[in-house]
């Protein structure tokens, strides 16, 4: 199929299994943000109700249909809708997003006559003890697939590496990092005090924080571990988790936080917005992942606001902070504690020119437009023809 770009733009649905605030979740809005419209025309479906997430799609003038989907169960008459709304927008890609909408997106684009399909992996080595049982299957399933796609796109190398050992054989891999907005996010120390106020967090102390939804993959655990550690040197410290999760799994990391006697050094914050002010709130970023992250969007937004970071090594980490932070064996607290003691540890001046030379990698290196430019690059090959690297 030949598009002459110039007086066509290319149709590209993207469809993601849902769309509540999340690491592929902000990555698709702000890929959709980025793309030349004149060069792209996108819809989206989500496979479950649309979140807080497809708002914002939606008042950037992207239309988004939902399937209305139980959440962790296809059915039927979401499949057919899926199929109608195709061969209703005839796109030229089909893009997914994860594992669910990679394989029912696979299977009605083939039977809509889609002419090329895409899926987008997002994350690294699974860990099926703490997976649904349809999620491990759907993930064994799309390996047996993973041919039939005309590329999958990847954020992060470890993600190509943890997924050939499932077994997927993909046509072609291609990897394709996150952008980041560094004109939104950007050192703010007054955001970051004001917002401090708000949760009643002294503004003259050291503030260690974590964003990530409450699920045992996130590492809260030896983050709270790490956090008690830490207080028997620095007494002042204070510490913040910000996300939401479900209650049951709530409870039990506050109860952890009592045992430990954390106190009212730990603070507990739901789901936030305006996420530079958080940011520039914390001294320190901690990223303590167990298993499972590809490219964390978290750790890269907080070097774009100059904050030094410590994570686990997971994922592409590593390769994100380079030398501008610090990395730890994932699951082990007494490491985590250290790292965070060695930034404490070195002075305000020192701290600062950390923080900036992690803002500087993420503008040279991880750029929303350099995000955009290899989206419009693969499906200009994918489609056989070449688009322009320029982006809005």
């Amino acid at each position: 199929m030949e598009n002459n770009h110039s007086k066509t733009p290319i149709r590209v649905l993207h469809l993601i299994t849902g769309l509540n605030t999340g690491g592929a979740e902000m990555a698709l809005y702000r890929l959709l943000g980025a793309m030349n419209r004149q060069e792209f025309q996108s819809s989206v479906v989500s496979l479950i109700k649309p979140g807080p997430v497809g708002d914002l799609i939606t008042e950037m003038g992207i239309p988004v249909q939902s399937l209305e989907m139980p959440p962790g169960r296809a059915s039927m008459r979401g499949f057919y809708h899926l199929i109608r709304i195709l061969k209703d927008f005839k796109p030229d890609i089909l893009q997914t997003w994860m594992y669910h909408a990679d394989f029912l997106g696979l299977m009605a684009g083939k039977l809509a006559g889609v002419p090329a399909i895409a899926w987008n992996i997002r994350g690294s080595e699974m860990n099926f003890m703490n997976s649904q049982g349809l999620s491990r299957i759907i993930t064994k399933t799309c390996a047996l697939v993973s041919g039939w796609p005309q590329a999958v796109l990847v954020n992060s190398r470890a993600g190509i590496i943890a997924h050939e050992k499932l077994n997927y054989r993909p046509r072609r891999w291609q990897f394709i990092p996150n952008g980041i907005d560094t004109e939104k996010f950007l050192p703010d120390f007054a955001s970051g005090q004001k917002i401090r106020t708000m949760w009643n967090i002294p503004i003259d102390c050291d503030l260690i924080g974590m964003v990530a939804r409450l699920d045992p993959q996130k590492g809260h655990t030896f983050f709270l571990q790490a956090a008690a550690f830490v207080l028997k040197e620095k007494p002042d410290t204070h510490f913040i988790c910000i996300g939401g999760g479900p209650e049951n799994f709530s409870g039990e990391l506050k109860k952890q936080a009592e045992a430990l006697g954390l106190g009212t050094s730990i603070h507990w914050i739901g789901n936030q917005t305006e996420m530079p002010s958080v940011y520039n709130a914390l001294n320190i970023y901690i990223s303590p992942s167990a298993y499972g992250e590809g490219f964390p969007n978290v750790i890269a937004e907080a070097m774009a606001c100059g904050i030094p970071c410590v994570a686990t090594k997971t994922g592409d980490a590593p390769d994100l902070l380079a030398s501008t932070g610090l990395i730890v064996p994932p699951q082990n607290s007494q490491a985590l504690a250290e790292a965070i003691l060695k930034i404490l540890n070195t002075p305000p001046d020192i701290r600062a020119l950390i923080g900036a030379s992690a803002r500087e990698r993420i503008i040279t290196n991880f750029s929303m437009d350099k995000m955009a430019g290899a989206y419009s690059d693969i499906y200009g090959q994918i489609l056989g023809s070449k688009t322009s690297r320029k982006s809005k």
